[in-house]
């Protein structure tokens, strides 16, 4: 076979590839990774369960000779199991078993400074107690406990823990800011973080670069399953530039008041699939990312074909989320089957100008969700940003560039929701709107009802709204192709529609009844047809 007619299959291989087309009924394979049966205990390598012996050379060195060896099951018996940094290896599956606690230590000086990633962006933060580079086959599983001792390394803010727990911290030692707001770990930490500017002095801020729990890099053929992992210093499982992740029955916990204490990050990775899972953390639940800004741009590597289905998240600050960071792009994910409880909003979509970055194809239905503080449902461009009212004048438009984010083809349906402070926001940019969005067969019960802010060719079909304060229940402002099909609302509304700004226009209702409808800030009555 000569070179050209490999060049020409390579050629082949790669259109199909990426010509390959999912859907429900075709969705994206993940391929898991196979072990070899041969398991190496490590209490033949001198560990000691007593909670107070560092195991870290012990637990190091099995999953080194097991790896060597062709790889293998490296097991964590029952006991408590005090350790530094865990390095993965090739063909290893990390074993802890149930009554088994992988307990690591609050030494911090055994967590050496490294290069690393965090937040989309290279940088240097403290050695994660769990983590892998260049990896294939290569598992966490068991029902025992993972435990990051991240008390010792977060921030705790004092509206988020009880008077008990306040109390804890600062007694522990470190320092609480002058207003009494916020206790630190450390005098250094505290510094680091009001420190404008680049911060280059990584030594003097060790206190400062938390580290993820388990940090997986550039690996193929991952599998987490059953264990629990909680107490993360900073986000819990961290896979980044990964290809076939599976995660399966993992146990996420970390405390309502863990400062970015996220629960799944999957950041610019490849065939992932998320089932069966519980997490209850202080930040994101499953979050979506793929690098940030420029640097994210330049590597450009999205996350894709991702199947996230049958699991439950509780407290978190986004159920599911995409973004911020997600300036690789995401596309072709999958949700399906999940409960978001209690959680500060339920789909979180979010980005803001300077990302760039385009997440197209996303698929979301059976989802439930019940005494969501804030949004049931979050489409926002301004992350951190703060929008432009109306009433502050005319809306300046920026040009579009590279750092220009786009969200476009959505679809949602099947959706109930037992209690929100708002049903939904899609709130784009007057530059970029956000765009092709389905939502079908929705019921919320809510405070309030919708914004529809800076959208384009958004449909509601079957949606049934009750909320406390209709006035409006459905807000519009320089939107436009909006179709509204069997939109209700399950009490009596003040206002129905409310329909703002001089750009609102094409905003098909099925039905318009007198008075139902309010224009203001320069907004058309031609800018509503009323028909199917």
């Amino acid at each position: 076979m000569n070179r050209i007619t490999l060049l020409a299959i390579a050629t082949s291989m790669t259109l199909m590839t990426q010509a390959q087309t999912y859907s429900w009924k075709n969705l994206p394979k993940v391929t898991l990774p196979i072990f070899k049966k041969d398991t190496l205990n490590i209490t033949k390598f001198g560990a000691i369960p007593d909670g107070m012996t560092l195991n870290t050379e012990s637990i190091n060195k099995a999953i080194e000779a097991c790896s060597k060896q062709g790889g293998g099951v490296v097991m964590i018996p029952q006991g408590i199991w005090l350790t530094g940094p865990v390095v993965l290896k090739s063909n290893v599956n990390l074993y802890v078993s149930r009554s088994a606690v992988l307990q690591f230590t609050g030494d911090k000086s055994q967590y050496p400074l490294i290069e690393s990633h965090f937040e989309g962006k290279k940088t240097v933060r403290n050695q994660a107690p769990i983590s892998g580079t260049d990896l294939e086959n290569v598992a966490i599983t068991g029902d025992g406990v993972i435990d990051g001792n991240g008390d010792v390394w977060r921030m705790v803010k004092r509206d988020k823990v009880t008077e008990g727990e306040w109390k804890k911290f600062v007694a522990s030692g470190g320092v609480v800011t002058p207003d009494g707001r916020s206790w630190y770990p450390s005098e250094s930490y505290m510094k680091a973080e009001y420190e404008k500017g680049p911060k280059t002095d990584y030594t003097a801020i060790k206190d400062y670069l938390r580290p993820n729990m388990v940090v997986l890099r550039n690996c193929k053929k991952v599998l987490l399953q059953n264990a629990t992992f909680q107490n993360s210093p900073c986000w819990n499982l961290h896979t980044l530039y990964c290809e076939h992740v599976t995660f399966d029955g993992v146990r996420v916990r970390n405390q309502p008041s863990a400062q970015n204490g996220d629960g799944m990050d999957i950041e610019s990775c490849s065939y992932v699939e998320v089932k069966n899972s519980t997490l209850d953390c202080g930040d994101d639940g499953i979050c979506i990312k793929s690098g940030k800004d420029e640097e994210g741009r330049k590597v450009g590597k999205a996350s894709q074909f991702i199947y996230v289905h049958h699991n439950i998240v509780y407290k978190a600050h986004g159920g599911f989320t995409i973004g911020s960071e997600m300036s690789g792009g995401a596309h072709d994910i999958f949700v399906t089957d999940c409960s978001f409880i209690g959680t500060d909003v339920g789909l979180r979509f979010k980005t803001q100008r300077g990302r760039g970055g385009i997440v197209e194809n996303i698929y979301i239905k059976n989802i439930n969700m019940r005494n969501i503080v804030n949004d049931a449902i979050s489409f926002d461009m301004y992350y951190f940003g703060k929008p432009v009212s109306l009433a502050a004048g005319k809306v300046e438009i920026p040009p579009v560039n590279e750092g220009t984010p786009q969200f476009r083809k959505f679809y949602i349906s099947n959706i109930v929701c037992d209690g929100a402070s708002r049903a939904m926001i899609i709130r784009g940019l007057p530059e970029m709107s956000i765009k092709d969005i389905s939502l079908s067969d929705v019921v919320i019960k809510s405070r309030r009802g919708a914004d529809l802010i800076e959208a384009s060719n958004v449909s509601l079909s079957n949606v049934a709204l009750q909320c406390t304060e209709t006035s409006p229940l459905i807000n519009i402002e320089n939107s436009q192709g909006l179709s509204f099909v069997k939109v209700r609302s399950l009490n009596t509304p003040t206002q129905f529609y409310s329909v703002n700004g001089d750009r609102s226009k094409e905003i098909k209702v099925d039905i318009v009844a007198e008075g139902s409808v309010q224009f203001g800030y320069g907004a058309e009555k031609s800018a509503v047809v009323a028909g199917k």
